[in-house]
């Protein structure tokens, strides 16, 4: 049976994956969308979440697309009117009020889905199952990319709460918290923050791996030329290495499979987010995983700060 759903905030992301994914679902209508800007052709535009839920009662998921300072006001009256809510991540502007959310669904008897896209990347399952029984040496992740490409214009990704850099680093984040068979936490961070900026630009990270392995990351927004979103882990059994956001797996060198990527680098992710999606409505499931959220929260924790020369469009 199809499912209706409204997008609130109709943004870069919801035009460009949220949009063409719930059209070639089986699963999903888009009957409905909220936003004071963006409209969705032939679909209902309201210009706030309140009218919505109050005039359509059929629509019986929101999925939020806001940045994630105000998601949780609008998160919490779905939940409030008893429909289902589907997160785009983050998930939220701090882990307490995910918690929350978390809890009034379960309290509502609705579903809520904080997604991690970079999950659904196409060699993500592969590598999981690759290195789910080797013993870790080393892994080093490298997510660099030019911010002025892939956020234009976006000014809440520097106010408190927009992330910066993390915007993109929490998805190499979602990837290795999902790869790796074992837990592991942070122990230093180094932020740079631009000194016209509320959040940074670059960030270094080290991780305590539980056996010992050497765990790194790099984040920066300043990369000029070629992207890179790489991740390398050295084992017991060998080497791996997932580039393109987890779009290409190499195992020792080999190829294991290509996806084409160039002319949209989400490809296949958030379809399959909205499958998983309709198979959490239909059991009245929650997954609310904020494992990568927890590791950027530490990392402001723990970061030293340093200030570098100011960032402008």
């Amino acid at each position: 049976m199809t499912m209706k759903v409204a997008i609130v905030g109709v943004g870069k992301i919801a035009r460009d994956q949220h949009v063409p994914a719930i059209a070639a679902s089986a699963d999903w209508e888009l009957a409905a969308t909220v936003s004071r800007n963006g409209v969705v052709e032939g679909v209902e535009a309201f210009a706030d979440l309140h009218s919505l839920l109050s005039s359509r009662q059929d629509v019986e998921v929101i999925s939020l697309c806001l940045p994630p300072v105000p998601r949780f006001a609008y998160a919490t009256a779905a939940l409030q009117a008893g429909r289902h809510v589907m997160l785009e991540k983050p998930p939220g502007a701090t882990l307490s009020e995910c918690h929350t959310l978390e809890r009034m669904a379960r309290e509502a008897g609705v579903s809520i889905y904080a997604t991690w896209h970079s999950r659904e990347a196409a060699q993500v399952a592969k590598a999981r199952a690759w290195l789910k029984d080797k013993r870790l040496r080393s892994l080093k992740v490298v997510w660099k990319e030019d911010v002025r490409r892939w956020h234009p214009g976006q000014e809440w990704i520097w106010q408190a709460g927009g992330l910066g850099v993390f915007d993109p680093g929490i998805n190499a984040l979602s990837i290795v918290t999902e790869i790796l068979p074992d837990p592991f936490h942070l122990t230093a961070a180094t932020l740079e923050f631009p000194e016209n900026r509320q959040t940074p630009i670059a960030a270094s990270l080290t991780f305590a791996h539980p056996h010992g392995a050497e765990m790194s990351a790099v984040f920066d927004w300043r990369q000029d030329g070629d992207q890179t979103w790489t991740i390398q882990a050295e084992t017991n059994g060998g080497f791996l290495l997932l580039s393109e956001g987890g779009a290409k797996l190499a195992i020792e060198g080999e190829i294991q499979a290509e996806t084409e990527t160039e002319d949209n680098p989400l490809q296949g992710e958030y379809p399959r987010l909205y499958a998983k999606m309709a198979k959490l409505v239909r059991s009245r499931g929650i997954d609310m995983d904020l494992t990568p959220l927890t590791h950027v929260a530490d990392a402001f924790l723990l970061g030293q700060r340093v200030i570098v020369e100011p960032f402008n469009e």
